[in-house]
């Protein structure tokens, strides 16, 4: 039996399975997964240098961040932890990757991207550097993708240029015209399931490539977050598509962040050592009503 604290919503959990899958729903109260729950165990690795629990984040709102089609099982608290906004491709806040805003660049300290990186159109090396041009100098890019551990990536549609989705004999195809006025038709067609409807799969990574993909956008620290974290639920059933951060510079705060969080701090471990002369606070931490240190139930 696993039994762990799931770091979305902060409550306890159990399982029978010793190791759990990606996708499936494992906690038995917001239904996170596998996939989120290492997601915002490495934000809190990159942005404070601890796993903490995403309910007990600091409130740091000098700190700002970008998601990508972002679960609303944890973009709903990172905004109102952080100057956070979710974006969409296909409907409003609209954002597409592949078209950034000059207002955007430079603009952001961590960019948050689960399983959105297989569905922008090629060429990847586009999205990458586009990501790389909206964060500070300083920022993170937290993402996950499926990938293999083949010696090279899948492109499937790699003269995609103008194209669309018809449905023939019931069927999906896609219909492309490429630059040279070459036309192209394709019913080989695999979609992902999203909270925003199905996706045309662009392509399947491979490790090696995702890292290479990186270094060509300027990124110069990459992590591989291949370690479980057991006390989040983080135990996976395989050793592949795991989660990536990746960042120009060595990691730490700007100095807004750094004051905003040790300032919080500060005030936490005044206001406790103030209380822990009180009788009843000391009586209630005996009988763990304050549930300082435990999971939420």
């Amino acid at each position: 039996m696993l039994e762990f604290v799931c770091n979305l919503c902060g409550r306890a959990s159990r399982r029978p399975e010793k190791k759990l899958d990606r996708e499936k729903p494992t906690c038995g109260v917001c239904g996170s997964n596998v996939r989120e729950r290492g997601l915002m165990q490495m934000l809190s690795q990159e942005l404070f240098g601890v796993a903490m629990p995403l309910p007990d984040f600091p409130r740091v709102r000098s700190l700002r961040g970008m998601g990508t089609s972002d679960s609303a099982r944890y973009a709903e608290r990172l905004a109102e932890k952080f100057d956070y906004r979710n974006t969409f491709y296909d409907r409003e806040p609209r954002f597409d990757i592949a078209q950034p805003q000059a207002g955007d660049l430079g603009r952001y300290d961590f960019l948050v991207s689960s399983d959105v990186l297989e569905h922008v159109v090629p060429p990847a090396e586009a999205a990458f550097r586009n990501i790389a041009s909206l964060l500070k100098p300083a920022g993170v890019l937290l993402f996950t993708v499926p990938y293999s551990l083949d010696p090279a990536s899948v492109e499937r549609f790699p003269d995609l240029h103008e194209f669309g989705l018809a449905q023939v004999g019931g069927r999906a195809v896609l219909v492309n015209r490429t630059r040279g006025g070459q036309l192209q038709a394709t019913d080989d067609l695999v979609f992902h399931v999203g909270s925003t409807g199905p996706s045309l799969e662009m392509r399947e990574y491979a490790e090696c490539d995702l890292e290479a993909l990186l270094a060509s956008a300027g990124f110069s620290h990459i992590r591989i977050y291949s370690e479980d974290y057991p006390p989040f639920g983080i135990v996976r059933s395989e050793c592949w598509s795991l989660p990536m951060a990746a960042r120009r510079t060595a990691p730490g705060l700007s100095g807004d962040a750094a004051r905003d969080v040790l300032e919080q701090w500060r005030d936490q471990m005044e206001l406790m050592k103030r209380l822990r002369g009180a009788f009843w606070f000391r009586v209630g931490m005996k009988l763990g009503l304050f549930g300082i240190g435990k999971p939420r139930r």
